[in-house]
């Protein structure tokens, strides 16, 4: 069983964090939801519930096996803290099983680390992959060794099939 970390705020895309977690905790990984503060509990841009385990300050990249980083308005808040930045940066660094989705590579961006490495995401973060140096494709899952990224919640099924592949 692997342990993986969600890092994840308020306005997360709801079923990019629900569809994800499910499959993982099907496949019978351990899921650990990260956020700001781990007292606390999430509401999605649709309105779910989504509950804290832990807060950033709390969690150490080493005691992690994989990170997932679900879309919405959630990457964007996440990458201003140099916190998750650094935390991301870390996985990376080390070649952990890296998983993100429509908005969440925005943080790779942030960490300095995706000059030449092959990913995707929303048509509207691609722009900013290509200039930070990224090989962008605009296919539903793109895996780059450790990193798989994924466009949208229409390519979750391909997306979840290949994290869950990736850790097994």
């Amino acid at each position: 069983m692997s342990k993986v970390a969600v890092i994840v705020t308020d306005l997360v895309e709801d079923v990019e964090y629900t569809s994800p977690v499910e499959a993982l905790q099907q496949a019978g990984q351990q899921v650990v939801t990260i956020s700001f503060d781990g007292k606390n509990e999430l509401t999605g841009k649709h309105g779910t519930k989504i509950k804290v385990n832990q807060g950033i300050s709390e969690v150490k990249p080493e005691d992690f096996d994989a990170l997932l980083i679900p879309g919405g308005f959630s990457p964007d808040q996440l990458r201003a803290d140099e916190k998750f930045v650094d935390f991301v940066k870390a996985f990376l660094l080390a070649d952990k099983p890296t998983f993100a989705i429509c908005h969440g590579p925005q943080l790779f961006i942030q960490t300095g680390l995706v000059k030449d490495r092959v990913m995707t995401a929303f048509k509207t973060v691609k722009p900013d992959l290509y200039y930070a140096g990224a090989r962008v494709k605009d296919q539903p899952v793109v895996i780059d060794d450790q990193l798989i990224t994924s466009r949208t919640p229409d390519d979750l099924p391909d997306f979840n099939k290949a994290i869950v592949t990736a850790l097994k």
